[in-house]
């Protein structure tokens, strides 16, 4: 199986030793590289890799380079590329977990993290294929959904500690986070509100679809919202009263909402 990838990276000197190493193997087949989230992205898009290598502890803060630029992605891609972490430190594992990435690299990287890659990424797919020929039955289209509903699952458990207690709530559960100076609220579906420590950038940071900022005080579950009336600027949200504002500044986050609304099973009026 070959795969196609990018390195996206500040430190020149570390694209590299990831180029050099992966050069070792060929199942992987070199598209080129950024040293910064715009470019990034934009190399993604243009060229479609099977993997991409991300640092997302930048030693140029300027870069903008963390999990941010899987968010990114999101807003125009339905199925990412495997994502591949490479850093120095093990401070991102757990965030890197709700992200799903298929692999977390300590640098410097050795030979032997790649040979461990090829056969996780390998595998993964070998399951794909056995979905597919599992029922001969089933149509083509209804084995790749089994796919997509299995590679798409982003339930979570969030765990909220505070002065040894632990809160542990399903993401499902999480209709929005609100900001409250330097807390978060956190407001369930069942109408319960329980206050995290952390601020909403924070948040921001290491949640992803379909959990979308849109005001500097809100970030939404998309699957909550019932209603999005752009005169307005509001998004409602299902089985409430509750109206939540959304600001210019994040429109480019509500057009991604509108149009992933318009590519699930949809009938417009």
């Amino acid at each position: 199986m070959n795969y196609t990838y990018i390195i996206i990276d500040d430190s020149p000197e570390s694209v590299l030793k990831t180029k050099a190493i992966a050069s070792e193997f060929s199942e992987l087949n070199f598209l080129g590289s950024a040293d910064n989230y715009a470019d990034g992205v934009n190399l993604i898009l243009e060229h479609m890799p099977r993997l991409i290598f991300l640092e997302i502890d930048p030693a140029d803060k300027n870069s903008n380079l963390s999990l941010q630029l899987i968010n990114g992605l999101l807003m125009y891609l339905r199925e990412l590329p495997k994502i591949v972490i490479t850093t120095k430190k093990k401070d991102f594992a757990f965030d890197c977990i709700k992200y799903e990435v298929v692999d977390y690299l300590l640098k410097p990287l050795l030979v032997i993290d790649f040979v461990k890659l090829i056969h996780k990424l390998n595998k993964t797919n070998t399951e794909d294929e056995i979905v597919l020929v599992q029922n001969p039955n089933t149509s083509e289209k209804q084995n790749l959904e089994k796919i997509e509903s299995r590679n798409n699952k982003k339930s979570f458990i969030l765990c909220v500690k505070s002065y040894g207690d632990h809160r542990y709530i399903d993401s499902d559960e999480i209709c929005y986070f609100q900001a409250d100076n330097n807390s978060t609220d956190i407001h369930l579906k069942n109408g319960e509100m329980i206050t995290a420590f952390k601020t909403l950038k924070h948040f921001e940071t290491v949640l992803s679809n379909p959990f979308i900022r849109i005001h500097n005080s809100y970030i939404v579950n998309r699957n909550y919202i019932s209603r999005i009336h752009t005169g307005n600027s509001l998004c409602y949200i299902k089985k409430t009263t509750i109206k939540l504002p959304f600001s210019k500044s994040y429109k480019t986050n509500i057009d991604f909402i509108i149009n992933e609304f318009a590519t699930e099973n949809y009938i417009e009026t």
